[in-house]
């Protein structure tokens, strides 16, 4: 079977180039679009907010208090209005704590809520796009979506945003009052934050896009560490463990340099905004000293001018930290926003059928890859009566598993339509056709769960003795010899067992979804010849309760069929019993020559 166009890196590489040069504007819409997700917490945003924003009235208040207190009872030296002064400080400390606390105890539900429901939307989106989406993207680069990019998302949502509200009502107010205490010094921290305003303008443009390339690099690395930890085995019996870190390394080296070019660029503007404040910290010391021994100014003003001026050092010095995270949460819901705009290219219509009987019917089917010069299939027309099983057999690459494939809609024919009761498959609703078609397929996928839950992972209401019966078709009686039976958890890909194994307990899995149609795709390719021969015995006695296509490479596996379908150059030339395109197709009879038991058949 031909393979699907597949890139090596996460999305189509012109989209990943295009991306990586997003502009402030597109990444902006981005994260606006998400703000959907924060509907349900408004009132705790609210709250938040307003606790945030009273907070910094309140903080405001306690250098004029303390300038009341070195103007006033310090100044007249009365020890009584010092304590009533000393304890409305108080009073403001403690009301500016009890905000604090009240705005972090709103938040984290809120932000935790959001990036919850967000992270389950994009699993379910992932799941509802096509194969042909998931053979195009590496798996490293939707896992760094719905990990590391949904907790910067989070991030900025519960800390960035909030404080980049606050930090700029908190400079506006400062700043109004420094002016409203002593305009000259006002002027002062004024012409310092200009600079400090436009450099921080052009830090924005230039950190998206290293941002957005360390973000994309870190999928990269996720997907070399994941293939390797998954083809351990093959690394190790090839020797070829320096050739797997080899590759691992150059991504890790192109990630380290953006990193190293994030970093260096952070450096420079956080460097840039501790200085310059300090700078003008200075100039208002010495020019305020001055303006307080002409008398212009008390000594009282001055100290609560420094006060609140130094209270602006948090909003400067955190505006590097807060647009960092601004033009990584940006980056991120781009990134998200790639996968949720997505469309499904399979969706299910809304028939159910109430009593499938498991007819099966190809009608002129044709399919195609997108971008592929030529298709894989062709006027291809079958029909497979209830209880029937039928034998596919072709070279390989000749689209079988294409074939197969397009009955549960895991494909979509391009041409003709596949029916099942009469009902086109594409009319079915996704349940009711997932419900009447199981699939065993030739490289199984086992679940890092229990025996049982893999078992019943196609029909959850499954007893212990339907369990068991499907093992016992299967040949799978071994899981009952693992430590804890069904209960045993198998290791992720159920790499803790052979490929054999691995096939016989996907073959109970589909036995004991009970279905309809049952496919087969060369399911018992990993068996030795005597326990295949169990297997098929059992099978023999399953088949005739289920239609079945049965992928067939072995004359063994075929004489279990009512009949064989020959597919040729994407179309089916030949349909009969085994006997009769043995002795009136060559082109069969080439096709199974190796086989030994065909030998002895003959």
């Amino acid at each position: 079977m031909p393979a699907p166009p597949r890139q090596l890196t996460g999305p189509p590489a012109s989209v990943t180039r295009a991306v990586r040069t997003t502009t402030r504007s597109r990444s902006s819409r981005s994260l606006w679009r998400l703000r959907g997700y924060m509907r349900p917490y408004l009132w705790r945003l609210v709250v938040m907010l307003l606790s945030a924003l009273l907070g910094i009235f309140v903080a405001l208040a306690i250098p004029l208090v303390t300038r009341q207190i070195i103007d006033g009872p310090l100044a007249d030296r009365e020890p009584g209005g010092i304590v009533w002064l000393g304890l409305l400080a108080l009073v403001l400390g403690i009301v500016e704590a009890a905000l604090i606390l009240v705005r972090r105890w709103v938040q984290a539900p809120a932000v935790l809520g959001m990036e919850t429901a967000l992270r389950q939307d994009l699993y379910v989106h992932l799941n509802s796009l096509p194969m042909e989406f998931h053979a195009r993207w590496q798996s490293g680069q939707l896992l760094s979506r719905v990990t590391g990019d949904l907790s910067t998302i989070r991030r900025f949502s519960g800390f960035g945003l909030l404080f980049l509200i606050i930090n700029i009502v908190q400079l506006v107010a400062t700043t109004a009052l420094l002016l409203r205490l002593y305009w000259p010094l006002g002027i002062v921290v004024l012409v310092a934050a200009v600079p400090i305003v436009f450099t921080s303008m052009s830090f924005e443009r230039r950190y998206v896009k290293v941002s957005r390339r360390v973000q994309d690099q870190k999928g990269d690395v996720a997907t070399q560490v994941e293939e390797a930890a998954l083809g351990i085995r093959v690394i190790k019996s090839f020797g070829r463990g320096r050739h797997a870190f080899d590759k691992y390394d150059v991504h890790a080296h192109d990630l380290y340099e953006s990193s190293m070019s994030q970093v260096r660029l952070s450096a420079r503007f956080w460097t840039f905004l501790e200085v310059l404040p300090n700078l003008a910290l200075v100039l208002v010391l010495l020019l305020g000293a001055l303006a307080v021994g002409d008398g212009a100014l008390t000594l009282g003003t001055l100290i609560a001018f420094v006060t609140l001026m130094l209270s602006l050092i948090w909003p400067v010095a955190s505006l590097g930290v807060i647009l960092a995270m601004a033009q990584e949460a940006m980056t991120a819901a781009d990134r998200v926003l790639e996968i949720l705009d997505t469309r499904p290219t399979i969706v299910g219509g809304d028939v159910e059928i109430d009593d499938p009987r498991g007819r099966v019917r190809f009608e002129n089917v044709g399919f195609t890859f997108p971008d592929a010069p030529s298709p894989v299939l062709a006027g291809v027309d079958l029909d497979i009566e209830p209880g029937e099983t039928l034998a596919v057999v072709g070279a390989t690459g000749a689209g079988k598993t294409v074939l197969t494939a397009l009955v549960p809609r895991l494909l979509d024919v391009t041409d003709g339509r596949v029916l099942i009761d009469g009902v086109d498959v594409r009319d079915l609703s996704m349940a009711s056709l997932r419900s009447v078609v199981a699939t065993a397929f030739e490289e199984p996928t086992l679940f890092s769960m229990s025996a049982r839950e893999n078992l019943t992972l196609g029909r959850p209401d499954a007893t212990d003795d339907e369990a068991r019966r499907g093992l016992q078709i299967a040949e799978a009686t071994f899981v009952h010899d693992l430590p804890w039976g069904l209960d045993t958890r198998l290791g992720e890909q159920g790499m803790s067992l052979s490929g054999g194994q691995r096939q016989r307990i996907a073959l109970a899995r589909a036995v004991v979804a009970r279905p309809k149609v049952l496919i087969l795709d060369d399911t018992l390719s990993a068996l030795d010849v005597h326990t295949e021969a169990r297997v098929e015995a059992s099978l023999r006695e399953i088949l005739t309760e289920s239609t079945a296509i049965v992928v067939a490479h072995r004359a063994s596996t075929v004489m279990l069929a009512d009949k064989v379908a020959l597919l040729q150059h994407g179309t089916i030339t030949h349909v009969g019993t085994h006997s009769q395109l043995i002795a009136e197709v060559p082109a069969y009879r080439e096709l199974l020559a190796a086989d030994a038991e065909l030998a002895e058949a003959l």
